[in-house]
């Protein structure tokens, strides 16, 4: 979860097909991330027995950090403590520190599952380099190749196997799979990404996803032109979303 979008692509001038990665950065550089959850499983979608869904709750401040008023209304009514985050929670560094040392990233047994990420890849390479994001898309998509080798995008992935357009829960819905938890919050979402991944790969993909999808993050294409980028007239704007990874 992060506190919505503050820079209006709109404003930006349209130059190129870079413009989505443009506001892409301009508001993950300007904003920290509110949550990030993960979700585990072994590649047959089982969950381990303890500690299968976790939920990071980070660092901010409501007083001094940028946020768009409609996220952060969003984020109030679904049950974000904003006093707790300020007092208990994350440092960014700290994170990051125990993140990479977990292998987790830079990791290529490890599959991450997502669903329209390129915002949530965005603050967790953010977070892992300590930086702002790169000028330029193709060396996002070396960052996201380096820190996150294999990675699907839930979303690409419907739209090109069968058209199924809208958010995760309305895919969830066609899939029958019920949440755990309150919506948008960030662990209950990378649990719901996960268990509809797997009705999603077994019932288009008969069980096996394909390499071609790997490394696609929809909206942005990937950093192989062979690669095709959907873009669709999808009216869904469904950003609060999170992630969940297959162990091997």
């Amino acid at each position: 979860e992060f506190p919505g979008i503050v820079v209006n692509p709109l404003k930006l001038k349209n130059e190129n097909n870079d413009e989505p990665y443009k506001t892409l950065k301009s508001n993950v550089d300007l904003l920290n991330v509110i949550q990030i959850g993960f979700a585990f499983s072994n590649e047959e979608g089982m969950l381990p027995k303890t500690n299968g869904c976790w939920q990071f709750n980070f660092y901010f401040d409501i007083e001094k950090d940028l946020f768009a008023q409609d996220s952060m209304d969003l984020l109030i009514n679904s049950g974000v403590n904003f006093y707790n985050h300020k007092k208990k929670g994350i440092k960014m560094n700290k994170f990051a520190y125990f993140l990479i040392n977990s292998g987790l990233v830079l990791n290529k047994k490890i599959k991450w599952i997502s669903f329209h990420s390129g915002y949530d890849f965005g603050y967790l390479i953010k977070i892992l380099t300590n930086n702002f994001l790169p000028q330029k898309k193709n060396e996002f998509f070396k960052l996201l190749q380096l820190f996150f080798p294999c990675s699907y995008d839930m979303k690409y992935l419907g739209i090109y196997s069968n058209d199924l357009y809208g958010g995760l829960n309305k895919l969830a819905e066609k899939f029958k799979v019920h949440r755990i938890g309150p919506v948008h919050q960030a662990g209950s979402d990378s649990l719901l990404t996960l268990k509809v991944f797997f009705k999603l790969r077994d019932k288009f993909f008969k069980g096996k996803i394909e390499d071609k999808y790997e490394g696609i993050l929809y909206g942005l294409g990937s950093s192989n032109p062979n690669k095709k980028k959907i873009e669709t007239n999808d009216p869904t704007n469904d950003y609060s979303q999170s992630l969940a990874l297959i162990l091997p």
